[in-house]
């Protein structure tokens, strides 16, 4: 399977809610309920007024349209990363699943996908 890295450092924040995110930059993810927003973004698009935010990601993606009837595909990365003591967050979309991990483990983490059979590639 491809996995695509992102190639930007990017963090979590949380906004407080109504707050306008910039969806015209590369790479944005909103994540929005009663209770929340949350929003993924390049590190040096962080808005001011952030009520909380994790700096220090990197993220791959698996490239191309994951179907929804496909089971294990996330489950198989996160228990490879997992057995080597490395910790995802995960966002997903319609059409695929991207994952997060902490920048000072990133380079590692990719060591361990090639040698679990995915291929890795730059976008």
């Amino acid at each position: 399977m491809m996995l695509q890295v992102i190639d930007q450092d990017l963090t979590v924040c949380k906004l407080p809610q109504g707050s306008p995110v910039d969806l015209s930059l590369p790479f944005v993810f909103v994540g929005k309920t009663d209770h929340e927003l949350s929003v993924v973004l390049p590190t040096a698009s962080v808005p001011s007024g952030t009520l909380a935010r994790e700096d220090g990601w990197r993220a791959f993606r698996f490239a191309g349209t994951l179907d929804f009837s496909l089971i294990g595909i996330l489950s198989a990365v996160a228990s490879l990363l997992a057995d080597h003591g490395i910790s995802i967050f995960a966002v997903s979309t319609y059409d695929t699943d991207t994952i997060l991990i902490r920048k000072e483990r990133f380079h590692e983490a990719m060591d361990i996908l090639r040698a679990g059979g995915y291929t890795i590639e730059s976008i």
